[in-house]
């Protein structure tokens, strides 16, 4: 099989761009002081108890290293449109067995967005729950490309107004899909949405590519797969990803092509993260 191509496949939504310049406001630069100096004042209290009781430590857990999909600019801002998932709790536990299973096939695996890395996660079932799972993940709706300061303002108004009257709907996740960056530089284990939802999110997409056309923006592509990305490693190792999910399918006696869902979530609305700033286009409250 070809190795697929990533709509996930930036690597610079979490990376440390600045935030837009604000138009308005300025820094507070008051400082408490002590006008009795420090003398007599109580030590401070333990650590452990500034830590909340289910804390996880993941100060010594390795963390992997990614290339940029483009150079950094003065001035830009990355730019990314997205629909944040939540994974039910219900879920994590086969999601995190399955998990598991691949990583026991395949080194060198990345928990997505976080980067720490699965051969330390799945050592602690709370770790690997929590860490990878309990995060919010995207589908995203374009790609993430740089864009300039000035475009900022028409690119968020335009969204808000074509997404007014979105209406809610359910996504199901049904497969278990590899994909790979436009650059071949990262491969990803995703979920990829196949019936419930696509149709939405198809939509969404499109209006989008209108919007980002306008501004001078690549559009999406052509046949568009939405998707969630759990996983990831360097290079392109698709067809060794690949060989892991059908080896557990067989082992189990199921078709991966066939699932009728791995786990259903409502449709809670659509972001637009600019730089390290995020702006609501629409939102649903449960």
């Amino acid at each position: 099989m070809e190795a697929l191509r990533a709509t996930y496949g930036s690597d610079s939504e979490s990376d440390d761009e600045s935030s837009p310049p604000r138009s308005s406001g300025y820094a507070d630069s008051r400082q408490i002081s002590n006008p009795k100096g420090s003398e007599g004042l109580p030590p401070p209290p333990p650590l452990d108890l500034l830590q909340p009781p289910n804390f996880l430590d993941v100060s010594s857990t390795t963390k992997g290293s990614r290339i940029r999909s483009f150079p950094h600019v003065e001035g830009n801002y990355a730019l990314h449109v997205y629909v944040p998932v939540s994974i039910p709790s219900t879920t994590r536990k086969q999601l995190a067995y399955f998990v598991k299973i691949i990583e026991s096939h395949v080194p060198g695996l990345y928990a997505a967005d976080v980067d720490y890395a699965l051969s330390e996660l799945c050592k602690d079932d709370q770790k690997l729950e929590q860490i990878l799972l309990g995060r919010e993940f995207h589908i995203s709706l374009g790609r993430t490309v740089p864009i300039q300061v000035h475009q900022i303002d028409s690119i968020v108004a335009m969204l808000r107004e074509n997404f007014k009257s979105q209406r809610r709907y359910w996504i199901e996740f049904n497969k278990w899909e590899v994909f790979v960056n436009d650059d071949r530089t990262r491969t990803f284990l995703s979920l990829e949405v196949l019936r419930g939802g696509l149709p939405e999110i198809t939509k969404q997409i499109h209006i989008i590519d209108d919007i980002y056309r306008l501004h001078g923006l690549p559009e999406f592509y052509k046949n568009p797969r939405p998707h969630i990305s759990l996983v990831w490693a360097l290079g392109d190792i698709s067809n060794r990803l690949k060989q892991a999910v059908e080896e557990f399918d067989r082992s189990r006696g199921n078709s991966n092509s066939l699932q009728k869902d791995i786990f259903m979530c409502k449709f809670t609305g659509i972001e637009c993260r600019i730089g390290k700033k995020t702006y609501n286009i629409c939102k649903f409250l449960d």
